[in-house]
């Protein structure tokens, strides 16, 4: 396992992080609920193969995630950087932060939490949040009181925005979105480096976009053994990336990604140039950035949101025409792989109320793209 320091912070991180977003899980009583053995299995797997980062969150799995992180850190907490977020779209006043704080402590049973994030941080919650509710007092008053140890924030939005919120002088490190697909936060996390911040990157692999593809790792060659391990030894490459957070279901993805943090070259400058033509092609074909979070969900009128824009992707970048044809034919027909019924909707089903373009994270034109989806698939 490879280590890089994060930022100003004394600290050395493996360049793999556990995401602890996607743990296994199990249908009961027609509720998802992790898998809490097999989950706390998977977490350790990693911590024995030199992962020292793990990420969760308040919602993340309706905070079971946080627990089963908890659990998973017996015996492991004075070896390991724990991550967490504070929900600050919930916040209603100042006192809110402290209630989150002591709850998330109290489910992951422990007495600080090393980086403790303003989660999904954009300019308006920033501005009429964090800074109207004082909550960088609150953060600071926390860190001196030593319950958590440094001053963090995930961000979704434009990256001259990051570069705002990083010169408020307060924090130490970022988690954003990085991937071969999506690099519009590239200067920025070079001036958070610049400027002392330790930089962590979510979606190195496109939120599992890039798993289903062989077609680049084929171009670049025999040495690269799958398109995951292609995804991640790019983001390795980015010099400016403290370390990558990887949603990993299980020990044989642990496995693979380890291997692949493990490895000490870099891409060579021959296999970024034939990786710089492939994300130009993919633009020209207009793929729909959706990583499958989840947020634009539930939809008022139950339309497959995620799944409709995958199966596009699948049609406009892989040419799996016929294949995802016939997937979005099956949306709400039959059952489910939990053997309840699907009941999901299509795209047409969409009343254009705008409640999942206000969710979205990577500001999607949720709307718009279900309609091209209609007309290309329905």
């Amino acid at each position: 396992m490879q280590y890089r320091s994060f930022g100003n912070t004394g600290i050395k991180v493996s360049i793999l992080g556990f995401g602890a977003m996607r743990l296994p899980q199990e249908r009961i009583k027609a509720k998802l609920q992790i898998k809490q053995e097999e989950s706390i299995e998977v977490i350790q797997k990693a911590f024995e193969l030199g992962v020292n980062y793990v990420d969760t969150a308040h919602v993340y799995n309706e905070g079971e995630s946080e627990l089963v992180v908890g659990k998973a850190l017996k015996g492991w907490r004075d070896k390991i950087y724990l991550s967490t977020k504070m929900p600050t779209w919930e916040v209603k006043e100042r006192s809110d932060y402290r209630r989150f704080l002591e709850e998330e402590l109290e489910r992951l049973k422990v007495e600080y939490i090393d980086f403790y994030h303003f989660h999904d941080l954009n300019e308006d919650r920033f501005k009429n949040i964090v800074l109207k509710h004082n909550l960088l007092k609150e953060a600071q008053k926390a860190k001196d009181e030593g319950l958590i140890k440094h001053i963090s924030f995930s961000f979704h939005d434009k990256p001259e925005v990051m570069k705002r919120i990083i010169d408020v002088g307060i924090f130490e490190s970022v988690l954003c979105q990085y991937n071969l697909l999506d690099r519009s936060n590239e200067k920025a996390m070079a001036y958070a480096k610049r400027k002392g911040l330790g930089v962590a990157v979510m979606g190195p692999v496109g939120g599992g976009r890039l798993v289903v593809s062989d077609i680049l790792r084929e171009a670049i060659g025999p040495d690269v053994k799958s398109t995951p391990a292609l995804a991640l030894r790019f983001v390795f490459a980015n010099k400016n990336v403290s370390l990558a957070l990887s949603g990993m279901e299980n020990k044989e993805m642990v496995e693979e990604n380890a291997r692949t943090a493990s490895l000490s070259e870099s891409l060579s400058s021959k296999q970024l140039h034939i990786i710089e033509n492939f994300i130009e092609k993919r633009k020209k074909k207009e793929e729909i950035a959706c990583t499958n979070c989840g947020y634009c969900q539930p939809c008022p009128e139950n339309v497959a949101i995620p799944e409709i824009f995958k199966l596009i992707n699948y049609y406009t970048v892989y040419g799996l025409r016929e294949w995802a044809r016939k997937q979005y034919q099956n949306i709400g027909v039959g059952t489910l792989e939990s053997g309840e019924k699907d009941e999901r909707r299509q795209a047409e089903a969409c009343e254009e109320c705008g409640e999942c373009e206000e969710k979205c994270p990577q500001k999607i034109k949720i709307m718009e793209r279900l309609k091209e989806t209609y007309r290309v698939l329905g």
